[in-house]
C-alpha cells in the first residue's frame, strides 16, 4: 500500500503539472509539450515512492529515470519540490515576481533582487546563475565572495551540483531566431490574435490583457510575453519589452528581453537586451555564428 504521505506530495506535484498542460492547451502550446506535461503527472500519481525522497536521495538523476520525465521536467519537479515555486506556472497563471522569486536566493535582498532584475533584466533562476558565472553580476559591484555563495546557493536550488552552470551547457540561439519570434509576438498582439491572460500583478480590474505565444524554431520551444514588471509599467513600456523564455528538451530554460532601442546606432531597430553587438552586426547583414540546433522530436520533455 501506497502511504498516504507519499500520494499527497506526488498527488501536489502531479496537479501543478496538470495545471500547466491546461494552461498550455488553452494557449496553443506545442502538443508534444502538453503531452509530456501530462505523461509526467500519471507517472507521478502511480509512483509508489515519495519523490521527495528521490530528490533527497538522487536528486534530478533520480527523477529522470522515472518513465516519461526528460531532463527539463526533471529539473522543474526539482525545483517545485525544493522550493515550493514552479516559476514557469507563476507565468502562465500571470503572477509573476521576479523580485521575489530572486530574493528567496540566500545572500539576495530585495533590493538586491531589485538591482538584478532592473539592471539585467533577469525573471529566472536559471539566467541568475548565468550571470552569476559570466560577469555580469560584477558588473553591478557584487564582491567575489559573495557571487561565490550565490553560485552554491543556486547551484543546490536548480539540482547543479558537480553539473557546469547554464551558459555552459548549450549557446543561446541567434539573434535572427530571437527577433523573428519577437516579431511574431508583436504581430499577433497588433492583430489580436494571441490568447491572453489576466496577470495579477499590476492589474487591480482584473483586465485579459497580457498576450501569450508558444512557439518553436529548430529545437527551441519559445514562450513570449510582455513585460508585466514594475518597471516596465512605470517607464510605460508594457507594450514594448518583450520578455522571451526559451529551451530545448535537455537544456535549462534562459531568458532574454527585446526592447526598441531608443539611443545610438541602432535607434528605432528591436535589439536583444545584453546583446546589442550582435544585434549591430545583424543589422549590418553580418554573418552570427551558427547555432547548434536539432528539429523538435516527440521524446520526453
Amino acid at each position: 500500500m501506497v502511504p498516504s504521505s507519499t500520494l499527497t506530495l506526488n498527488g501536489d506535484v502531479a496537479a501543478r503539472l496538470e495545471e500547466v498542460a491546461q494552461i498550455l492547451a488553452g494557449q496553443h502550446a506545442n502538443s508534444y509539450r502538453l503531452a509530456a506535461y501530462r505523461a509526467a503527472a500519471r507517472t507521478l500519481r502511480s509512483w509508489p515512492k515519495s519523490i521527495g525522497e528521490i530528490v533527497h536521495e538522487e536528486g534530478i538523476a533520480g527523477l529522470t529515470r522515472l518513465p516519461g520525465i526528460g531532463e527539463h521536467l526533471a529539473r522543474a519537479i526539482y525545483q517545485l519540490v525544493v522550493t515550493g515555486r514552479l516559476p514557469m506556472l507563476e507565468r502562465l497563471r500571470g503572477d509573476s515576481d521576479p523580485v521575489a522569486l530572486l530574493s528567496s536566493v540566500p545572500g539576495i535582498g530585495p533590493k538586491t533582487a531589485q538591482r538584478i532584475h532592473e539592471g539585467l533584466g533577469i525573471d529566472t533562476l536559471e539566467e541568475l546563475e548565468c550571470a552569476a558565472h559570466d560577469g555580469r553580476l560584477a558588473g553591478l559591484g557584487l564582491g567575489s565572495k559573495r557571487l561565490a555563495g550565490f553560485r552554491d546557493a543556486l547551484a543546490g536550488r536548480l539540482g547543479r551540483v558537480g553539473e557546469r552552470p547554464a551558459h555552459e551547457l548549450a549557446p543561446p540561439p541567434s539573434i535572427a531566431e530571437v527577433l523573428d519570434v519577437d516579431r511574431q509576438y508583436i504581430e499577433g498582439a497588433r492583430r489580436g490574435s494571441l490568447p491572453c491572460i489576466a496577470p495579477r500583478r499590476f492589474n487591480p480590474r482584473h483586465e485579459t490583457w497580457l498576450p501569450v505565444l508558444h512557439t518553436h524554431r529548430g529545437g527551441h520551444e519559445y514562450t513570449a510575453l510582455f513585460s508585466n514588471t514594475a518597471r516596465a509599467h512605470e517607464l510605460k513600456r508594457t507594450r514594448d519589452w518583450v520578455v522571451i523564455y526559451y529551451d530545448r528538451p535537455g537544456t535549462a530554460e534562459r531568458q532574454c528581453t527585446v526592447i526598441t532601442a531608443e539611443r545610438g546606432p541602432l535607434r528605432g531597430h528591436r535589439i536583444v537586451r545584453g546583446r546589442e553587438g550582435e544585434c549591430v552586426a545583424h543589422y549590418a547583414g553580418a554573418p552570427e555564428p551558427r547555432t547548434v540546433s536539432e528539429p523538435a522530436t516527440p521524446s520526453a520533455y
